[in-house]
């Protein structure tokens, strides 16, 4: 799990995804409609991808392991934790405070 968090905190936004996951390509598409500029690390093409899978299910507390999302250091949730945060409004300033996107 160590490695996960690491690398959550590398970017302000960082998306664990699967290339064959439409739910994750919606976020990622959420995301970059309000400009930011996610990195994504696609479980299913990097190194260790199965090592993160298993680090994420846990973090998750669910069989879905993506996708899974950090911004500004701090993980945010899935799908569901993302979509909420929009439909609240909050989603952009949560990106504008992680210094993710400008105004």
């Amino acid at each position: 799990m160590d490695m996960v968090m690491k690398l959550g905190t590398e970017s302000p936004v960082v998306i664990f995804s699967k290339s064959t996951c439409c739910i994750s390509h919606s976020i990622e598409t959420l995301i970059r409609c309000f400009g930011a500029n996610p990195t994504i690390y696609e479980l299913d093409k990097v190194l260790n991808g199965n090592q993160m899978e298993k680090a994420l299910i846990e973090l998750l507390g669910c069989k879905s392991s993506v996708p899974a999302v950090f911004i500004g250091e701090e993980f945010v949730g899935g799908s569901n934790e993302i979509m909420s945060l929009n439909i609240r409004g909050k989603l952009k300033q949560l990106l504008l405070k992680a210094n993710a996107i400008w105004m």
